[in-house]
């Protein structure tokens, strides 16, 4: 039976890409358990020879593989000469270097979101807050750093303002930090821009979380009044579904313009909330398609193939892709 890895393909070890031949025993490689990456150790090395190996092309790049190595699928594992037209298990390998997070939930962690939703920026590999207001500043800050553990700190900075005409003095706080970018988008349903973003279910895993939640958003895009606050958004699905949480009767503008929300302080008494059991931790496996599966053969020198035991996890990553050797 012909598994393993041709000696040049690359696997994903936690110091870097390692080609298949360099790996050694003691090594330790990235795998997918679950919807989570984590690390796994090399117990020994195999090396076996073939004339013929595939080149499977997926919706990311293509890589080199034995006809019976196996890789992982939403229906458990399958050889790699069955795997045309199947989805394979991936996460971007660019991303295993990254620091992850460790993610507190409660009130601190609701009022990140919530303030995040309503005021935030979402980049790429970062998230941050631009504030005229110091003491919403502060507060962001220390639930931020609260809930993640990075460090967030104000800066004094400058901005246009089209009502003054001129600049206007405010606070930002910024961390670098592309999992907290990563997961800011994975809670609102995959688009961070506030027009599109959805409500963000996981604050709703306890009446904490929820309540840092309604205080974050309030203070971005809220107003108190007598009982209770309104909270404004041109995103009608966004507030229609918190309306829906807190019990409370909404009617969007007709215009398009920005609609309002009251939340009342005694809608806990209305005993609408139900708490959900939603992820905090980041995502990291997705699903890639298998586009095409090819065949090469070689009729003088045989290729070396290399395959691994590894403890505690038997999977390992090729190119992002989770692949493990036969039982």
């Amino acid at each position: 039976m012909a598994h393993g890895l041709p000696s040049k393909q690359t696997v994903n070890a936690v110091g870097g890409r390692l080609q298949a031949r360099s790996v050694q025993v003691g090594c330790r490689l990235w795998a997918l358990q679950g919807d989570r990456t984590v690390q796994t150790t090399v117990t020994a090395v195999a090396m076996t020879k073939a004339r013929e190996v595939l080149e499977v092309v997926t919706d990311h790049l293509t890589f080199t593989v034995a006809p019976d190595q196996l890789l992982g699928t939403p229906d458990g594992w399958i050889h790699a000469r069955d795997a045309q037209g199947t989805v394979l298990a991936w996460t971007p390998a660019r991303k295993l270097v990254r620091q992850r997070l460790s993610i507190d939930p409660g009130y601190e962690f609701g009022y990140l979101v919530g303030a995040t939703c309503s005021d935030g920026t979402v980049g790429k590999n970062y998230v941050s807050l631009v504030v005229n207001d110091e003491g919403f500043a502060e507060r962001y800050a220390k639930c931020l750093s609260a809930a993640t553990g990075l460090r967030a700190r104000l800066e004094p900075v400058t901005r246009p303002s089209g009502y003054l005409r001129r600049e206007a003095p405010g606070f930002r706080v910024r961390v670098v930090s592309s999992y907290l970018a990563d997961l800011m988008r994975q809670y609102v349903g995959g688009d961070a821009h506030h027009m599109r973003q959805r409500f963000p279910r996981v604050v709703l895993r306890d009446r904490a979380t929820f309540d840092g939640f309604l205080d974050g958003y309030a203070d971005g895009d809220g107003c108190p009044i007598k009982g209770g606050r309104v909270l404004v958004s041109a995103n009608v699905p966004f507030l229609a579904e918190l309306a829906r949480i807190i019990g409370a009767r909404f009617t969007p503008r007709a215009d398009g313009t920005a609609s309002h929300l009251v939340v009342a302080d005694s809608w806990p008494a209305r005993g609408t909330f139900r708490a959900e059991s939603h992820p905090v931790q980041l995502q990291e496996s997705e699903w890639t398609q298998v586009h095409e599966v090819r065949t090469r053969f070689t009729p003088d020198k045989p290729y070396t193939l290399y395959s691994y035991r590894l403890d505690p996890h038997p999977g390992f990553l090729v190119n992002g892709h989770l692949a493990r050797e036969p039982w």
